[in-house]
């Protein structure tokens, strides 16, 4: 992939430098001025044409030469892509199939409090899996509409919402539409409402909205009225933001050349929109939802994982070996922060990774394994003692907990 990151810039650059209309408009000043001077004087029509002959020559082989540079370069780029990638994923996929559960269990698991009944009833016939995902990435595309708001086009699509929930997505929206006006009443009043839930998962999405309406006051050059309301609403968020609120404070001296002071970062034009994003996942997250669509994050994950599953898929081609082992890939994919919902255990005994049917179990003495190593240990009895792999404390399978990241 590095090779055809420097051949694109190569192009880029070329590109840039490719310049085709200013010859070309002194090439037809040329010829008016020709024009003009066998206009004038007839007879030195032939002198004229061989001058002008010349000048469209040159500028034709000069032309001609830039484009043959930038297109010698993009077929070198064509080459390299047609070498690096695949011209078919069909083959590579099909190798990593039974390595990963069928579609519509994964829709069920992301968004399982809201799918349709017709999506439970296909996920009962595991014989059906490529109808079930047919169907399955239909129904996410029609939950992506209500997402974004297109609750009409969802209607039509025939996706049954519950009123409740339909009730909540326009309460939503029309905050997130209040927000994109930098009206931030209706976001506060939500926020406080929903406060004991936000702290539940560590949100700072009231004192964000506090935070950015004091800065409106300032801004709008209300001084007294910003300090005022610092003071009836930044008292609850001294002991997690104390920081944050001695800097808005200090600001104040600063007002005049802000923009110019170590406190310009207070006046960010893009914090609107990242409390509208920040406002939109804490929504869907205390409604049971994630903020993106399971069809974008779907897209977004398999992207950013194909680069890794085909060159694997070369390495098994080549050695003429096959992948056999269950509910996981023969190698790590790396993904960003965004598509990363939860932490992963990788049991310090077998050096496997946590799942649902092998979860990590603490033991009495603190120290977390994964339950098939625990079972090993105890010799399947579960009043058996044994001696923990990393100290001198011996443990029991009863008192093992199970623990939750």
């Amino acid at each position: 992939m590095d090779s055809l990151i420097k051949d694109y810039d190569k192009i880029l650059k070329r590109q840039r430098v490719l310049e085709t209309s200013d010859p070309l408009d002194r090439l037809i000043a040329i010829v008016n001025e020709a024009k003009e001077k066998i206009r004038e004087d007839p007879s030195s029509v032939t002198r004229s044409l061989a001058a002008l002959g010349k000048s469209a020559s040159s500028t034709s082989e000069r032309i001609s030469n830039e484009y043959k540079e930038l297109q010698s370069a993009l077929s070198k780029y064509s080459k390299g892509i047609d070498k690096v990638l695949p011209q078919s994923f069909c083959a590579f996929s099909s190798q990593f199939r039974s390595s990963l559960p069928p579609f519509y269990e994964i829709y069920r698991r992301y968004d399982g409090g809201y799918q349709p009944s017709r999506i439970r009833q296909q996920g009962q016939n595991h014989e059906e899996d490529d109808s079930n995902a047919f169907h399955s990435t239909g129904q996410l595309r029609d939950w992506r509409r209500i997402r974004k708001g297109m609750l009409i086009a969802a209607a039509e699509a025939g996706l049954e919402v519950p009123d409740s929930m339909r009730h909540q997505f326009v309460e939503m929206f029309d905050i997130v539409a209040a927000l994109k006006e930098n009206n931030l009443a209706p976001a506060l009043q939500w926020a406080t409402r929903h406060r004991s839930g936000l702290e539940k998962r560590s949100s700072t999405l009231e004192f964000k909205l506090h935070r950015q309406r004091y800065l409106q006051l300032l801004e709008a050059g209300q001084v007294q009225d910003s300090i005022a309301y610092a003071r009836k609403n930044f008292g609850y968020f001294g002991n997690r933001h104390i920081e944050d609120i001695k800097r808005l404070m200090c600001c104040i001296i600063f007002m005049d050349h802000i923009k110019t002071s170590r406190y310009a970062d207070l006046m960010d034009p893009n914090t609107n929109s990242d409390i509208q994003h920040m406002f939109t996942r804490d929504f869907c997250s205390l409604i049971g939802l994630s903020c993106d669509s399971p069809l974008y994050v779907s897209v977004t994950v398999g992207t950013q994982a194909m680069p890794t599953m085909i060159k694997m898929a070369s390495i098994m081609k080549a050695k003429k070996t096959e992948w056999s082992q269950q509910s996981e890939l023969p190698v790590e994919i790396n993904l960003t922060d965004e598509t990363k919902f939860h932490s992963i255990f990788v049991c310090p005994v077998s050096k496997e990774q946590a799942s649902e049917d092998n979860p990590p179990m603490m033991m009495a003495c603190g120290h977390v394994i994964c339950k098939e190593s625990l079972q090993k240990l105890c010799r399947g009895l579960s009043s058996h003692k044994f001696k923990c792999p990393y100290c001198p404390a011996e443990s029991m399978m009863s008192q093992a907990k199970s623990v939750f990241f």
